[in-house]
């Protein structure tokens, strides 16, 4: 993946590269930072820290096992992680499944539909057919940008709490541009 700048529709600047081993406490301090609400809303459970262990081996796996960006800013530290998007490979390596994540400090300025689609398009580059992810039917924030970008949205069975999110991914398909408000 290349890195890049972006300049988000507030005019703030983002740095989104490829996730590495290196940002294993950057991350845990970005999931510090998340509020209860936020980290229900990704994680689906309420969790109170993340499995570090858990953490360091899927920083390992990439990128030969799934897909990790990052979006970060300048800090006192160096940097902080503002949003993330990873996608995680099915064992056939044709399929992945995707989660995001965007401090609230960074929603509704374009940067969870640039992770998205630089996840998107990154799949596509490493060959993958189709992407999923699941997500809380009260999550319209995402349900809306999925729909946008051409995924379909289909009921979860035995479960109306949760919506799967499934998009056929073509070398030869675009993801659709957002629109204002993403």
């Amino acid at each position: 993946m290349t890195e890049f700048d972006l300049t988000l529709r507030d005019g703030r600047v983002v740095h989104l590269r490829a996730m590495a081993p290196a940002d294993e406490a950057e991350i845990l301090q970005a999931f510090e930072r998340m509020s209860a609400e936020t980290r229900y809303m990704r994680f689906m459970s309420v969790l109170r820290e993340l499995d570090q262990e858990g953490l360091r081996r899927r920083l390992a796996s990439f990128p030969e096992d799934g897909i990790g960006l990052v979006a970060t800013v300048p800090a006192a530290d160096g940097i902080d992680i503002v949003g993330s998007a990873i996608a995680i490979f099915a064992d056939d390596r044709t399929r992945c499944e995707f989660a995001i994540t965007v401090a609230a400090a960074f929603g509704r300025v374009g940067l969870a539909t640039a992770l998205m689609k630089t996840l998107i398009e990154e799949a596509k580059r490493r060959g993958l057919k189709e992407m999923e992810g699941f997500v809380l039917t009260q999550n319209q924030p995402m349900l809306r940008l999925a729909r946008r970008l051409g995924f379909r949205i289909e009921s979860e069975p035995g479960d109306p709490t949760v919506r799967t999110c499934r998009m056929t991914i073509a070398s030869d398909v675009e993801p659709r541009a957002g629109r204002r408000g993403e």
